[in-house]
């Protein structure tokens, strides 16, 4: 008999995801992350581990924008990927899509990072792994995270219909494979780090296509200046 793990997550959340808690690998999961919190520093802080859902609930999700895993700096991951809390600068990836949006809908560069206003509209900021060690980049990957959110994602696709996932850069759009198309809209283009975003991500315009979307199946289109209320 495998014990049930209760998280600490949004209740539609719960729900929908009752089954993966009680599956082997989540309590192995758990197990893992206390024992690293006793040897070293994770990010995010325990309480924000979960951010991404309990600021978009299940059933109030209308696009999903993934993510691989937090950063890994001191104060930047805050359980929203891309995002950072105010008061922290914007990581180079963060400061490229402030630009695709400026090109794409002329929305003016913010003064801060923090995405939690798009989490509030119903963009699902999913990091495909939730936590990390400091300074150790995907330091947490292959310990059950991906397991969970390969999980969510297919959840998605399966109960709700018209959703936009935005798949940046290789690893997101592996996960293409998990999502109906038939019923869903798919946008994906290079990273936006620096390292590829001149290659197709600069001129994407995945904010404006989201929206015309959202508009054409009657949903309210996303307000995407952060740099407002």
């Amino acid at each position: 008999m495998h014990t049930q793990v209760s998280p600490s997550i949004e209740q539609s959340w719960k729900e929908s995801l009752a089954e993966e808690f009680s599956r082997p690998y989540f309590p192995e999961l758990k197990a893992f992350l206390v024992k690293e919190k006793q040897q070293h520093t994770i990010y995010p802080p325990g309480q924000l581990i979960f951010e991404a859902f309990n600021r978009t609930p299940f059933h109030k999700v209308k696009v999903v924008i993934l993510g691989q895993d937090p950063y890994h700096g001191p104060g930047q991951a805050h359980g929203l990927c891309f995002s950072v809390p105010q008061g922290i600068a914007p990581p180079p990836s963060l400061v490229n899509i402030f630009k695709e949006l400026k090109n794409d809908l002329n929305i003016p560069i913010p003064p801060h990072g923090n995405l939690q206003k798009w989490a509030d509209q119903g963009v699902l900021l999913l990091n495909a792994t939730l936590t990390v060690r400091a300074s150790q980049a995907g330091s947490h990957q292959k310990k059950g995270w991906e397991t969970f959110t390969d999980r969510v994602i297919e959840k998605l696709s399966e109960k709700r219909s018209n959703l936009v996932f935005i798949l940046w850069g290789n690893y997101a759009q592996q996960k293409e494979a998990l999502i109906d198309t038939s019923k869903h809209y798919v946008l994906k283009s290079v990273h936006p780090s620096p390292l590829s975003a001149s290659r197709g991500f600069m001129g994407c315009k995945h904010f404006s296509r989201t929206n015309e979307y959202l508009q054409q199946n009657n949903i309210t289109p996303i307000d995407w200046d952060i740099s407002t209320g």
